[in-house]
C-alpha cells in the first residue's frame, strides 16, 4: 500500500493528484518547487514503473513543467529524481531564474529554505490548483 514518505510530507504541503502521482509543493518559497511523487508502494526509481506507468509520469511531468512554465514565466525548469535523502521514487519540478538565489548553481544546499508567508503560499497553492483542474488533476478536499 502507498504511503508518503515522512520527509516528504514534512517538506511539503499537498496540491492535488494526478492519475498516477501526488502533487506537491515544496515549504522552501526561494522558488516555485513542486514535486510529483507516483502513488506506487515501494517504487525508488523510474525503471521500477510498469511501461504504462512511466509513460503516465513522463505525461504528468511534461503537464507540470509547461504548466510551470507558463504561470512563472521560468527560464528554465530543472526536473530531477534524486535519492540521496529520501528513498521514495519523487521528481522535483524547480522553475529557475537568472535572478534566483541559487543561480545558476544546482538549490540544493546552496541557500537556507525560505517560509511563504501565508498570503504567498495560499496565492501559490490557489494559482497551480486553477491552472491544472479538470486536466486529469483532481483537487484534495
Amino acid at each position: 500500500m502507498f504511503q508518503l514518505d515522512p520527509q516528504l510530507a514534512q517538506d511539503t504541503l499537498p496540491v492535488g493528484r494526478f492519475p498516477l502521482s501526488l502533487l506537491l509543493l515544496s515549504k522552501d518559497a526561494n522558488y516555485p518547487w513542486c514535486i510529483l511523487v507516483p502513488q506506487r508502494a515501494d517504487v525508488f526509481e523510474i525503471h521500477h514503473l510498469s511501461g504504462e506507468d512511466q509513460q503516465q509520469l513522463i505525461h504528468e511531468s511534461s503537464q507540470l513543467s509547461e504548466t510551470m512554465t507558463s504561470l512563472f514565466d521560468a527560464y528554465k525548469m530543472n526536473i530531477a529524481a534524486l535519492g540521496n535523502q529520501v528513498r521514495q521514487l519523487h521528481v522535483h519540478h524547480v522553475a529557475r531564474f537568472q535572478d534566483d538565489p541559487a543561480w545558476p548553481k544546482p538549490i540544493w544546499g546552496l541557500v537556507e529554505a525560505k517560509t511563504y508567508p501565508r498570503e504567498m503560499l495560499e496565492e501559490r497553492l490557489q494559482v497551480l490548483r486553477n491552472a491544472l483542474v479538470g486536466k486529469n488533476f483532481d483537487v484534495f478536499p
